[in-house]
């Protein structure tokens, strides 16, 4: 077969699994799966069906290098996107336009970023981007649009393994607040953003094989419910660190994502909190305890959805903000 993919559209339509007959009428789309898996493909062949009638696409195990912009512009209706072992050094920016895309495994490639235009990838659920070369993440990652859509989805995000490269997590990482699992492991990440205090609904962490100062071994040892109770009591004290954290801790408690224990019961239960407040945070030190017999020292309330139609995230996390 010929390694350019010239010959490889005959192969494609073999390829194809017609699976079900979405909407009636003149608006019906039978909804097919493609499988391109293993067949050393340099470069894409030219489509001979319908790209709007694609729900999944293996890519997988190939040598491509690119995927063109015009292709993923067209799979409107993807639900499902498996590219893990190519060659691949960048996604197309048109990712964006996948709004029904739940699965991402971008695994085992030469990727040193992924697009800012991912945050527009509203039904994500999981993505897979590690043992690749990524030094960041978008900042983007956890913000969110007046209508408080982009990545509340995200149950899933694994970047493990990409090694030398990635030293930091984004702030907004904090936002992601339906994800479960959270895997960073072997990077040369020292710090856990604060702001993961606030992922309520976290119940895997893996950060093994990086340079963690914060927070300590010990800390981590202790589990999920330990790391986040740490980071929490960090966010508290956030007063007494960097401006840029002041801010942004500042703004978390201003449009009340935040609650943190403040002044008289009647003010913590009313959530009454200016921004002249947040410097009266007790901000006790973790003592190791068990989150359940430090409660009285810590966070009361982390992110919670309730609080959501009050404020606009992307005002929190914007450059101009963070700056």
């Amino acid at each position: 077969m010929n390694r350019d993919g010239s010959s490889s559209s005959s192969m494609m339509m073999n390829r194809v699994d017609r699976r079900k007959v979405v909407g009636g009428g003149r608006q019906a789309i039978e909804e097919e799966e493609v499988d391109l898996s293993g067949m050393s493909l340099e470069t894409l062949p030219t489509p001979s069906l319908n790209l709007a009638a694609i729900c999944k696409l293996n890519l997988s195990n190939n040598d491509l290098q690119t995927i063109p912009e015009s292709l993923t512009a067209r799979m409107l209706n993807l639900v499902v996107l498996d590219a893990h072992s190519n060659q691949l050094k960048s996604l197309p920016n048109s990712i964006g336009c996948l709004s029904k895309l739940k699965v991402l495994n971008v695994s085992c490639n030469l990727l040193e970023s992924l697009p800012r235009t991912l945050e527009n990838c509203s039904s994500l659920e999981e993505l897979n981007a590690n043992f690749n070369k990524l030094s960041r993440l978008p900042d983007t990652i956890g913000s969110l649009p007046e209508d408080l859509e982009n990545l509340v989805n995200l149950e899933v995000l694994n970047v493990s393994q990409n090694f030398q490269y990635l030293e930091t997590l984004p702030f907004s990482i904090g936002l992601l607040l339906s994800l479960v699992e959270l895997d960073v492991s072997y990077n040369k990440i020292t710090a856990l953003p604060d702001s993961m205090g606030c992922l309520r609904k976290l119940k895997k962490l893996s950060v093994e094989g990086n340079p963690l100062i914060s927070p300590p071994m010990e800390v981590v040892e202790g589990g999920v419910d330990f790391v986040r109770e740490y980071l929490s009591e960090k966010m508290n004290a956030g007063h007494k660190s960097s401006a840029k954290k002041k801010s942004w801790v500042g703004r978390l408690v201003k449009y009340g994502t935040f609650n943190g224990r403040i002044g008289s019961r009647k003010d913590r239960e009313g959530c009454n909190v200016t921004p002249d407040h947040y410097s009266s945070f007790d901000s006790a030190a973790y003592t190791g305890k068990s989150p359940k017999n430090t409660r009285k020292s810590s966070i009361e309330g982390l992110a919670s959805p309730r609080y959501f139609g009050m404020f606009s995230p992307s005002r929190i996390f914007s450059s101009k903000n963070l700056s």
